[in-house]
């Protein structure tokens, strides 16, 4: 056990010295052409809200574990500082090679902090198995990764920035979802994967603050930020009842069940974060809502009685039905309502442009996803080589491995 904390002593602080000497040398010299980063900006609010609603909501949101809270919040925090420092670094680099325009620095920042949900997300898949050094690799490859997806849509299928930043949700369930399918399973009999009433809670409050912002999410980049807000939030709040109903539908003693709301109630935001600023009518933000919440707890039963055990699957906190079974509701949705408001608009006179608008969509949905499930199979196999210090599964869901608990430590 010594050695075993003496290599990460010896790896983890200094490929963080390493990282962090990088950024402060791109933060001196910096690229030529790009903007400054100190020009005026009014992105700051929603910038804020974004930025409590990852580091504060998402950091107690994986707190589902009853013997691993230090590390979901802490971890987190790390790997948030670090990827939105290299998701910045990225962003210049695509200025410096003309790949895209420069930006104000607060509006680079905080599309910086929404790509980072991605990574968040994809966390939350392989909560408890990852040591840090495997953690800050998979952040570095999957922002990079992220960008070039963006990247491809926008160049090439002519995708609008906000929507393409918008795949976060999609990227990160499926990226996560590639990546923990390579680590190895849980030790028979391991019972430290289990919630306690304690973490429960944390991770309610958690999803309370992720809740509360999600508006300012969908709304950061949208040219129409009071449509975006309010189909939000009608989303969010019909979910969030239909949580409650169907939570207590589909127990056996009617009584609610904490890991029902705690997925469920976010799902209208992300069925919704694709056409939260295009829907003309608020019933049609509702319904994505309702099936959203719908589509999540059905989901639930399903994939974990029957998906997961069939491909040997371990999601700890439920990613794939918590945000990519919603994210790919919404991507559907989001093609559906471009169809039926083109058509009605042209009258269903061009059914060529109509046909281009529609692979567009597809073609996005279906880069983003692919590139996230091939990437992240290879990804998984490098964390898990010898050179990073895969932890052996009798150790996964502790954070006495990582972490100093000075009263457990009493008279030895």
């Amino acid at each position: 056990m010594p050695s075993r904390y003496l290599s990460f002593r010896c790896s983890v602080p200094w490929l963080i010295l390493l990282l962090q000497i990088l950024f402060l040398t791109h933060s001196f010299l910096g690229f030529p052409g790009v903007g400054d980063v100190y020009s005026p900006s009014n992105f700051y609010p929603e910038f804020q809200d974004v930025n409590h609603m990852v580091i504060f909501g998402f950091g107690f949101f994986l707190m589902v574990l009853r013997r691993y809270g230090f590390s979901s919040t802490g971890f987190n925090f790390l790997l948030i500082v670090l990827g939105v420092q290299c998701s910045v670094l990225v962003e210049d680099l695509s200025v410096f090679l003309r790949i895209q325009q420069s930006e104000v620095g607060m509006k680079s920042l905080a599309k910086a902090v929404v790509s980072m949900t991605a990574v968040v997300i994809s966390t939350g898949a392989v909560l408890g198995k990852a040591n840090p050094v495997q953690l800050i690799m998979m952040t570095l490859v999957e922002i990079i990764i992220f960008y070039v997806s963006r990247c491809i849509n926008r160049t090439f299928l002519q995708v609008p920035e906000q929507l393409s930043l918008m795949h976060v949700h999609l990227f990160g369930a499926y990226f996560g979802l590639a990546v923990t399918s390579r680590f190895p399973e849980p030790a028979p009999g391991l019972d430290k994967n289990r919630s306690s009433p304690k973490s429960d809670l944390f991770s309610m409050l958690g999803t309370v603050f992720v809740w509360v912002f999600w508006p300012s999410f969908n709304s950061l980049l949208a040219d129409s930020k009071k449509e975006a807000v309010l189909n939000t939030y009608l989303a969010l709040a019909v979910s969030a009842v239909a949580a409650f109903m169907l939570s207590a539908l589909t127990s056996k003693d009617g009584k609610f069940r904490m890991t029902h709301i705690h997925s469920a109630v976010l799902a209208g935001g992300v069925t919704v974060s694709y056409t939260a600023p295009s829907i003309q009518h608020p019933w049609i933000a509702m319904i994505l809502g309702l099936l959203g919440s719908v589509i999540t707890i059905l989901g639930s039963h399903c994939l974990q009685r029957c998906f997961n055990p069939a491909l040997k699957l371990q999601d700890t906190s439920g990613v794939h039905f918590t945000f990519g079974l919603p994210a790919v509701l919404g991507a559907v949705a989001a093609v559906v309502l471009c169809v039926v408001q083109n058509g009605i608009d042209r009258q269903w006179n061009n059914l060529s442009s109509l046909g281009y608008l529609v692979f567009v969509d597809l073609g996005a949905f279906c880069q983003t996803i692919s590139s996230a499930l091939i990437t992240g199979l290879i990804t998984g196999l490098i964390l898990n080589t010898k050179l990073l210090k895969a932890v052996h599964v009798s150790k996964y869901f502790d954070d006495q491995f990582y972490w100093e608990f000075p009263h457990l430590s009493v008279g030895f």
